[in-house]
């Protein structure tokens, strides 16, 4: 079963990923640096270190579905 605490909803827009919601800082509609690509390159199996641009703070992304990236780290509670 997928650690749901450990998950990140995400949605891309003309090719560019968002995060409604910044888990560390709050701050709102977040532009993520990294690419659609990525994201199927986490699924299928190849890491990677996503930085906040908000507020500096970094997770990796293990795995990822048409929904959600599953990273190392919790994000909620």
């Amino acid at each position: 079963m997928i650690p749901f605490e450990k998950t990140l909803p995400y949605d891309i827009i003309m090719g560019d990923v968002y995060v409604q919601e910044c888990p560390f800082c709050g701050k709102n509609n977040i532009l993520l640096p990294i690419k659609p690509r990525d994201i199927t390159n986490a699924h299928e199996g190849i890491k990677k270190l996503l930085v906040f641009p908000c507020c500096g703070n970094k997770v990796t992304i293990l795995d990822s579905d048409a929904d959600y990236l599953l990273t190392d780290t919790t994000l909620r509670k």
